[in-house]
Formats: structure tokens, C-alpha cells, sequence
């Protein structure tokens, strides 16, 4: 979804083209069904990291549910690195998630709940972006060896820029255009 082309989007405005390997693992179809099946099938998320990672990927960033412990296992499995998504997966496979990208729901709650106890609650979405601390990477013991001091440095000044406006991330509901 949108966070995946967001990390598009950081890793050109880092590196470029250079070694992106794109391909979404999962069965989608038309029922619901189909999605949850998609979205839960760790084989079929082992089976397509394993040709990712025969295609060149070094880092592979894993999308949903058990679909993604299945990208984080395989990653693994191979001698490489993933990125988990949306809770701190990073102790899945600890020195094998070099971060994962965090979605705070606890943010989202605790500010719901005060906005209805200063009676400011309002109903429908709410989107909150690094500035509001609505989404974050992961640090623990399990990435920590991963992370040099310049690549956390690189990251807090990417982190900056984006929130200060520097840099501007597209969002694609905006226009349902990835540029990336």
C-alpha cells in the first residue's frame, strides 16, 4: 500500500535506481477471501523473497501479515536482510531485521481519547505522518549491531527533512499515482 511506495520514494532520494528488486508477494483477487489468503500465505511470501533474492535484492521489505513473516524467515533463511512493516518485527529474526516501519497506533488512540475528553472528538480519518508520530522506524537490541552511527544520522536527517518540509513525500491517494 501506501507506506511501500513511501519507502520507494526514501530509497530513491537516497540512492537511486541502484539494486531495487519490486515484486508483490501474495495472491489478490476479487473476494475478501482471496485477500486474507494473500495476505496470510508465508509459503508463498517464502517462495517469491527466495526470488528476490536470486534476482539481486539485498534488503527485502515485507508488507502484511504472515506474508511478511514469511519475507522477514526467508530473508533470513538466505543470509539477508528484511524490513518488517507496521509493529516492531525486528526480534522475529534478531540480527536479520535491519528495521521495521512502525504504524503507532498508540498515537492514534491516545489521541482519540483526549480529543473526546477535551470534547474535540471528531469521527472519520486522521492521518498521522512522521510529524504527528504516527509512523517511525524501529531501534532495539535486535537491529542495533545493524545500524551504524551514520546510517541512524542519515535516517534522523531524512526524518527531519520530511517533517520540516525539506523533503516531500508523495501521497499517493492524492492522485493514485506512484512516481516511483
Amino acid at each position: 500500500g501506501q507506506h511501500h511506495r513511501r519507502l520507494f520514494q526514501a530509497q530513491r532520494h537516497v540512492g537511486g535506481d541502484r539494486g531495487r528488486v519490486v515484486r508483490r508477494i501474495g495472491r489478490l483477487g476479487e473476494g475478501l477471501e482471496d485477500l486474507r489468503v494473500g495476505v496470510e500465505d508465508v509459503q508463498l511470501a517464502h517462495l517469491g523473497t527466495d526470488q528476490a533474492v536470486d534476482q539481486g535484492a539485498d534488503v527485502v521489505y515485507a508488507a502484511a501479515g504472515g506474508t511478511g513473516v514469511g519475507v522477514l524467515q526467508a530473508a533470513a533463511d538466505a543470509g539477508k536482510l528484511g524490513i518488517g512493516v507496521d509493529s516492531n518485527q525486528n526480534g522475529l529474526q534478531p540480527g536479520k531485521v535491519l528495521t521495521s516501519m512502525v504504524k503507532r497506533v498508540d498515537v492514534a488512540v491516545y489521541n482519540a481519547f483526549m480529543d473526546a475528553k477535551n470534547g474535540a472528538f471528531t469521527s472519520g480519518l486522521n492521518d498521522l505522518g512522521l510529524k504527528e508520530g504516527g509512523v517511525d522506524y524501529a531501534m532495539d537490541d535486535n537491529n542495533k549491531a545493524l545500524i551504524t552511527d551514520e546510517m541512524k544520522a542519515a535516517a534522523e536527517k531524512a526524518k527531519a527533512d520530511i517533517i520540516a518540509g525539506t523533503v516531500k513525500v508523495h501521497d499517493y491517494m492524492s492522485d493514485n499515482t506512484c512516481p516511483y
